[in-house]
């Protein structure tokens, strides 16, 4: 999609890597530079509740890309750690023989480790075997015995790009009096998402991707029903309801989802976020969508005669993973090399995106490469 002033400064060549990193919007260095650089030089410390409202803005953000309210969101500094904190929340639940947290093994490994490093809390992983489609309901149903008290849902699978059924599996899992946990790292701003309409306990994400809110800014959602039963072990003093009242004897948590929050909070990542999400937001996640499924679709139409899987545009997310045989695997990945083509591999799968700023012209260009394989 072309506009008469460019929307974000994407690096030379053909960019086929949000699904890593998501580019930077024209505005961030100057609204940032205003909202963080200049309080901090013209008032020193006393900038703090300027800073502090950039907080509430990307709370605010949030709230209107995924229409949630903004209370019920809270910064974190990755969804690894957001799910951590959220699993040590529980420790005082009163059924301790459930600590078992389900995932597919397809999950983004980081989620799996924050689990293990848990041990010591009884916390066991238990994996739904990666031959198995993400999307069995029959395989979830099985596995959710009794013991399971968190099923953790990928929204977007990064080494295939395809959808979870979201509702679907929430269904069994409160069937099952299983929380549910769904990370959206890689569905953020490519996929439209209303969180009124999952209802999750619990919803973990970061602006590095489809948001183009750079690193650092991540952000944990919390079911404001059960958001009181909840007791974060890492706090400090911006997890308390009043962090101002400065009573070492004194802690009561924050009444809502920063509780979550901890001790003195990075600002800098979050002012970088609120202008990716508010660009994002601007542009529309369905047109995003939309835009990204054409694209998809020209490079589709010709490539899927060469692959090894099988790809349903209205069942993935905004990349292609392509999936050859190691010889193809290696042409395909000289040809877009030499073509100045920013991409990935995953095992048997290079790894295209589509976004806003990509064209049909490339996306016609990719195409025309498998032509010539």
């Amino acid at each position: 999609m072309h506009n008469e002033v460019p929307l974000f400064s994407v690096p030379k060549g053909m960019y086929l890597l949000s699904h890593s990193v998501g580019c930077l919007p024209m505005q961030t260095s100057s609204v940032v530079a205003k909202s963080y650089f200049t309080p901090w030089q013209q008032k020193g410390g006393d900038a703090w509740p300027e800073w502090l409202s950039i907080i509430e803005q990307f709370c605010h953000e949030l709230g209107m890309i995924f229409n949630a309210n903004e209370a019920d969101f809270c910064p974190q500094l990755s969804i690894s750690s957001a799910l951590s904190q959220y699993l040590q929340s529980l420790g005082q639940q009163p059924n301790k023989s459930k600590r078992t947290v389900l995932m597919h093994a397809t999950a983004f490994p980081s989620l799996g480790f924050a689990v293990q490093g848990l041990e010591k809390y009884g916390f066991t992983l238990k994996l739904i075997d990666k031959d198995i489609a993400p999307n069995d309901l029959d395989a979830w149903q099985v596995h959710m015995t009794d013991d399971v008290a968190v099923a953790v849902i990928t929204h977007v699978h990064s080494n295939s790009g395809e959808l979870s059924k979201i509702v679907e599996i929430s269904k069994l899992c409160r069937a099952k009096k299983v929380r549910v946990v769904v990370d959206i790292a890689q569905s953020a701003g490519i996929i439209p998402i209303d969180l009124q309409d999952w209802q999750a306990d619990v919803v973990v994400g970061s602006c590095v991707k489809w948001l183009c809110g750079g690193p650092g800014a991540g952000f944990i959602w919390i079911n404001p029903a059960h958001v009181d039963e909840l007791w974060p072990k890492n706090i400090g003093w911006f997890s308390h309801e009043n962090p101002f009242e400065f009573d070492i004897e004194h802690f009561a948590y924050a009444k809502g989802a920063k509780r979550f929050w901890g001790g003195t909070p990075s600002i800098l990542p979050y002012a970088s976020a609120v202008v990716g999400i508010q660009q994002i937001r601007k542009i529309g996640v369905s047109n995003i969508y939309a835009h990204s499924k054409k694209l998809q679709s020209i490079v589709l139409n010709s490539t899927a005669t060469y692959l090894t899987n099988t790809i349903k545009l209205e069942e993935s997310g905004g990349t292609l993973c392509l999936a050859l045989n190691n010889n193809l695997l290696d042409r395909l990945a000289n040809e877009l090399t030499q073509s100045n083509v920013y991409f990935d591999r995953r095992e048997n799968s290079i790894r295209l995106s589509w976004h806003i700023y990509n064209t049909e012209q490339e996306a016609r260009k990719v195409a025309n490469i498998f032509h010539c394989l």
